[in-house]
């Protein structure tokens, strides 16, 4: 059976791991042990968790291929001593692929969704590492947004210091999607009212064509003033005011684009 052992892992950037909590500090001490013990290991967690950075940093000069790159995986095991397979679940011939590793004495580390089970890797990974969401984790989700703001200052070029007083992390993919709303808030948080006008033009330019597209396209400009507008005013009282609006008409609209707000 499996020693399944519970880590917190956050998001390697630059080949440095975040260790903001107590938790990730000790993952990391643990996956050091691990790369200097000839073990297979199992890294399990949702997509962005860092379970391909972990990897790489326990076998550092291995090839990492993906699952689904059958025949490439079984050319590349006649000729090393060391692999990373991700994306277990996707391997078309798990026993097969299990038993030459197990037969030439390959050390693997791989990694799958936190759902996954096969009866034949179970005798093959002796150490199971389970990673839990960054939303369990937020200590290191400040140091990622730092990190990520790092890195896109390096990109743009240098600005202001990143906006995070109205920043809501995006955690839906874990650092994947938190580093994409990262990278846009920072593009977007100077950005002048031709550039915005341009971005929106360029979205709308191969989307119009209806015979609605006035209405059907409004909230690109109603649901972002009346989310900054409840955002500083915090009332919709003050907000019809500063807005000129009646407040039933007001209301409508919030009605009208309540699936964004």
């Amino acid at each position: 059976m499996m020693t399944v052992v519970a880590l917190v892992v956050a998001r390697v950037v630059d080949a440095n791991y975040i260790t903001a909590s107590a938790s990730s500090a000790q993952a990391f001490k643990t996956a050091t042990l691990l790369k200097t013990l000839s073990v297979n290991a199992l890294i399990t967690g949702e997509v962005g968790v860092g379970k391909k950075s972990l990897a790489r940093y326990m076998l550092p000069n291995a090839p990492m291929l993906d699952a689904s790159n059958y025949d490439e995986i079984l050319a590349t095991l006649e000729s090393v001593n060391s692999v990373i397979i991700t994306n277990l679940e996707n391997l078309p011939n798990t026993k097969k692929v299990l038993d030459i590793i197990s037969a030439n004495n390959i050390r693997v580390i791989a990694t799958a969704k936190n759902s996954y089970y096969n009866e034949v890797a179970d005798k093959i990974f002796s150490i199971k590492l389970d990673i839990p969401s960054l939303q369990e984790r937020p200590e290191d989700v400040k140091q990622l947004v730092e990190k990520f703001a790092k890195e896109a200052s390096l990109l743009f070029g240098p600005k202001d210091e990143f906006k995070v007083k109205n920043f809501k992390p995006d955690l839906s993919q874990n650092s994947n999607s938190l580093r994409k709303q990262v990278m846009i808030n920072y593009l977007l948080q100077n950005v002048s009212e031709n550039e915005l006008i341009e971005i929106i033009e360029n979205y709308l330019v191969e989307k119009l064509g209806s015979n609605n597209d006035y209405k059907n396209f409004l909230h690109l400009y109603e649901v972002p003033l009346v989310r900054a507008g409840l955002q500083r005013f915090k009332s919709q009282l003050q907000l019809s005011d500063k807005l000129g609006l009646n407040r039933n008409t007001l209301r409508k609209k919030i009605a009208d684009n309540s699936k964004y707000l």
